[in-house]
């Protein structure tokens, strides 16, 4: 090209395989929003192709056969709990570690690190048993109060915390700020990507727990949309499979709408940017 810009075939090469990435992501989505107003006919034969025909009768199903409203209230009011505590707890214990020198801080860091190497499985029967005795077994206490701490976000807050410049958290000290107001005023403010990511794996987490409601919460009051959505799972192969897909994609909307608020924090986070925009 004479007179023309010259081609960047690299910006062209990195454009088209993002450009694929970001369809092979999506199309579950896509999948899935698809199948859930498909008849029921058409997902079991050509369950890839678009629809012949647009039907909502499977969401009709779910909000005439579920009580989704109840079932979406407590399992906001789990996850939201969780994600609440687990985060605050966890950005607590992260600034001791970061940001106040106590002595055996690294020790005791590098032994809870390691306490992630144990399989969860290990503690599900003692953790089943103290939780029975304690008699919170049918209550959301039996979910949220074992998940108030979480070590790998402890971890991850930790190694944000300690990007932050000391100088400005002694210059606080020196000025007669307690530690509260210095978590509180400095720390907490400048790790807002951190606090997002935490906030948004915790929340997905608990979301789209099954085993844990399945183990504690026996009383149908206290279901999620989760444990709601095997009472569509039928005996017969492929049977409410329409109901199957539009409880699927509705539960997978607060989750999707969750991530877009957050996404920038989170996208920092990840990628370490710089503390000052």
């Amino acid at each position: 090209m004479s007179n023309g810009k010259r081609i960047n075939w690299t910006e062209i090469i990195c454009f088209t395989l993002l450009a694929l990435g970001a369809a092979l992501v999506l199309y579950p989505f896509f999948y899935m929003a698809m199948n859930s107003v498909k008849p029921g006919r058409e997902i079991l034969h050509n369950p890839t192709a678009l629809p012949s025909e647009i039907t909502f009768s499977g969401y009709q199903a779910v909000f005439g056969e579920l009580d989704i409203m109840r079932l979406f209230r407590n399992s906001i009011f789990l996850a939201g709990s969780i994600t609440l505590i687990n985060t605050t707890f966890s950005a607590l214990a992260a600034y001791a570690f970061a940001k106040i020198p106590f002595p055996g801080r690294r020790h005791l860091f590098a032994y809870m690190l390691s306490t992630m190497m144990i399989p969860g499985v290990l503690f599900l029967i003692p953790t089943y048993v103290i939780i029975y005795n304690i008699g919170w077994v049918g209550h959301f206490e039996a979910l949220i109060i074992p998940s108030a701490v979480s070590v790998y976000n402890i971890f991850l807050l930790r190694q944000f915390m300690v990007t932050i410049p000391d100088q400005i958290v002694e210059s606080a000290r020196i000025d007669g700020a307690s530690e509260l107001r210095i978590f509180l005023g400095i720390v907490l403010p400048l790790s807002r990507p951190a606090l997002a990511t935490v906030a948004i794996l915790g929340f997905m987490g608990s979301w789209n727990d099954f085993f844990g409601p399945l183990l504690y919460l026996n009383q149908p009051e206290n279901w999620t949309v989760q444990l709601g959505l095997q009472m569509f799972r039928g005996t017969v192969p492929g049977e409410n499979a329409q109901e199957i897909w539009a409880a699927t994609t509705l539960i997978t909307l607060p989750l999707i709408v969750l991530y877009f608020v957050l996404q920038e924090q989170f996208v920092k986070a990840f990628a370490n940017v710089s503390l000052e925009k």
